[in-house]
């Protein structure tokens, strides 16, 4: 088996991405999870940035870490000043890391218009930061910044920058694609030329500028590297960095020789991705590769029916190998096949005659403007109506909604008055709220929280409008789909109308009879 080293920089190359920003808790908590997934290189940072990451190489030593280490990242010495005399070689070396990473330039375009040296004084300035680093630190890592760039410019200048590093003592090189446009054929052609020139373990580290940073650094494997530097989600700069989540899996499940992360921690790379993306307070990404919600979700017809007989005939490797699920979707595209595999996840009976109609409904709603993709629990409430199965928790009679205030917003006031029957007691609250929906949420939990204690374990986490025929201006119909938590699940149901209070209200009284219909179920079940 070989080994594939993963390097991590989430924690720097990654927070340069557009909305991204960690605290230092963060960091920390983030550096802890890629450990405990087997990672080996966790890039924390540059410590003369800012404040920040100087506080995090501090903290970090207090983490009991197994097998990463920790890594500082920095540039080469500036020019006409010694690498000991320099403030961020010497800052690399306080950081008291296993590694460090340094950065130079290979790209003589870089050396001339940005850095401004010689290529001479550039060799210089990596030949001497490498040498002073390794005297100090256990292990450098040297990045050719803008290998593929210059090589492709000038590759005797390139490769010359790579042996400046390895004489100097690099333990790594890692080869940059910074600006992201490389192609796998390139890539992999390069490494070969590198390989047959150094004598050192090569790296890649790819950018996604050309949507290829993953095919990139899967051909640099193929070709010889054996380090594969990434972000958690393809966070970063522009188009973001190559997506760890997505190579490690390739890695790991399409080639048997390569050996990575802990064993059998795979399994936990969904719940990886999410918690960046929680920490991050960012949306996922649907359609990510492996990881995303929707990366085993099917909606068409023929492919759930296929599905059901043969999982390998539409997915290429099992969900729950990475940790994911399997999601069937209903949608006026699905077929029966759809429709069956739902009914059976909820462990609801179905017929040919049920499963005819409930296609039917669906067809029709979604005409109207429904989507159930994201409001099962009003799909399950529309099959139990259908099949005469459900119960009502409680019946509306009437409910008004009034907003009063000044123009500019001043004293503005929402309140809700519903009026419903649950059994023989009929019920009449009101509730004032920051809004129409607040305002009705309220006024139902006062009418219903006598009769069914168990809706104080449910709050509402989501609320979203969308205006389905735009075209029509204010009269535009709207879907509202309302996501609701309890202390064991989520759901989401849906209402559409031209009126958003009517829509907000139909979504809301199914969240509150799925948690209903859903506590019956669960007490049926008990012994």
């Amino acid at each position: 088996m070989t080994r594939i080293f993963l390097y991590d920089t989430t924690l720097r190359d990654g927070s340069q991405g557009e909305g991204v920003n960690f605290s230092l808790q963060d960091k920390l908590l983030i550096t802890a999870r890629l450990d405990a997934m087997g990672f080996d290189y966790i890039e924390g940072g540059y410590p003369l940035s800012n404040p920040k990451d100087a506080a995090y190489f501090r903290e970090v030593r207090d983490l009991d870490l197994r097998r990463a280490k920790v890594t500082a990242f920095g540039m080469t010495r500036r020019r006409d000043i010694a690498a000991e005399d320099d403030t961020g070689m010497r800052a690399l070396v306080d950081a008291k890391t296993q590694a460090v990473t340094v950065v130079g330039k290979s790209w003589d375009l870089h050396v001339h218009d940005v850095l401004g040296v010689s290529l001479d004084e550039n060799l210089c300035m990596i030949r001497d930061s490498v040498a002073y680093l390794a005297a100090n630190v256990p292990e450098v890592i040297y990045d050719a910044e803008h290998f593929f760039d210059g090589f492709r410019r000038n590759p005797d200048y390139a490769l010359r920058t790579l042996r400046a590093a390895a004489e100097a003592g690099a333990r790594w090189i890692v080869l940059c694609d910074t600006n992201g446009g490389t192609l796998p054929e390139d890539i992999a052609a390069a490494v070969d030329q590198v390989r047959a020139a150094v004598d050192v373990p090569l790296g890649i580290h790819t950018h996604n500028d050309g949507e290829l940073a993953v095919a990139n650094a899967l051909a640099a494997v193929r070709h010889g590297a054996r380090q594969v530097q990434g972000t958690i989600n393809g966070l970063g700069e522009r188009c973001g960095n190559m997506d760890l989540c997505s190579a490690a899996a390739n890695l790991a499940l399409k080639y048997p020789d390569y050996e990575l992360l802990q064993p059998g921690r795979l399994a936990q790379l969904t719940e990886l991705s999410r918690y960046v993306y929680e920490t991050a307070n960012m949306n996922f990404r649907p359609g990510q590769a492996f990881v995303g919600s929707s990366a085993f979700a099917h909606k068409g017809g023929m492919h759930v029916h296929g599905v059901r007989k043969n999982a390998a005939s539409y997915e290429h490797i099992d969900p729950a190998t990475v940790g994911n699920e399997r999601r069937v979707l209903v949608s006026e595209l699905s077929g029966k096949s759809n429709i069956a595999e739902k009914l059976s996840e909820y462990g609801l009976e179905q017929d040919g005659e049920l499963l005819a109609k409930v296609l039917d409904r669906v067809q029709d709603l979604e005409n109207e403007g429904y989507q159930f993709e994201a409001a099962e629990a009003s799909f399950v409430l529309l099959v139990e109506r259908l099949a005469g199965r459900h119960r009502p928790s409680f019946d509306v009679l009437n409910f008004h909604v009034s907003v009063s205030g000044r123009p500019g917003g001043k004293d503005t006031s929402t309140e809700a008055t519903i009026k419903l029957r649950v059994g023989d007691a009929t019920e009449h609250t009101v509730s004032e709220g920051d809004g129409p929906v607040n305002a009705i949420d309220g006024a139902l939990r006062k009418a219903l929280d006598g009769h069914y204690p168990r809706l104080k374990d449910m709050h509402l986490v989501d609320y979203k409008v969308r205006v389905i025929n735009a075209r029509a201006g204010t009269a535009a119909r709207v879907r509202v789909v309302i996501e609701s938590q309890d202390n064991e699940d989520v759901w989401g149901t849906v209402g559409v109308s031209e009126n958003v209070i009517e829509a907000s209200w139909l979504a809301l009284a199914d969240a509150f009879e799925y948690k209903l219909s859903k506590d019956r179920r669960a007490a049926a079940r008990k012994p």
